[in-house]
């Protein structure tokens, strides 16, 4: 069985999403444990493998380390039989690959960019901004309803979880508003609200004992 080592309200939080949405959350175990947060709580938690002390991180069951949410969803995604990705070969696998590697190579760049102020010619230069940005989304959310067109996707899960985090930083656009919202709509907010607060009641008693 392969171990997520995940804390509650942070990125790793879109794994969890994914594992609910397919019913496979029961088949991986999850190691809840601490981070250093924005606010300066948390700790750096000895008992988390990730080399830098962050989640998501996955190990599978030969061992292997996967760091990296969108290789760790693709690979859980892939694990289970692909409910939330096109197959390898099959027509959308490339746009699904391109909105993989984009989240990571351009939209988190660009959205820490923004949230941070920062206004740089190498950040503009090398991930562009946030219109640049907002072009790309909302091109993406006008083919929908989904990024993949009529079936949601671990893209979509992926791409839309930064906003669900962190509203203001959503784009000013009716598309890729109503396409954050349907991405909400195929999620069991409740129960994954539920989780978070357990797992942060656990941290929170680890601190307290």
């Amino acid at each position: 069985m392969p171990t997520l080592y995940y804390s509650p309200h942070t990125r790793s939080s879109r794994v969890i999403a994914q594992l609910m949405l397919i019913g496979k959350l029961d088949q991986v175990e999850v190691v809840t444990v601490d981070v250093v947060r924005h606010d300066g709580s948390g700790r750096h938690d000895p008992s988390n493998p990730h080399p830098e002390g962050k989640v998501p991180y996955l190990v599978t069951d030969d061992g292997t380390g996967i760091r990296e949410s969108a290789a760790i969803m693709m690979y859980l995604d892939e694990l289970f039989g692909q409910p939330l990705s096109p197959a390898i070969g099959a027509p959308g696998r490339g746009a699904y690959l391109s909105w993989m590697a984009y989240s990571g190579g351009v939209l988190e760049p660009v959205l820490v960019a923004a949230f941070a102020g920062l206004d740089h010619p190498a950040i503009i230069e090398t991930f562009r901004g946030m219109g640049e940005l907002s072009a790309v989304l909302e091109q993406g959310a006008q083919k929908g309803p989904f990024l993949l067109g009529a079936e949601l996707s671990v893209a979509d899960i992926l791409l839309a979880s930064p906003f669900q985090w962190a509203p203001h930083l959503l784009p000013d656009s009716p598309a890729i508003k109503a396409w954050v919202d349907r991405v909400d709509s195929r999620l069991d907010g409740a129960a994954i609200a539920a989780y978070e607060a357990s797992a942060m009641a656990q941290l929170t008693a680890q601190e307290t004992a």
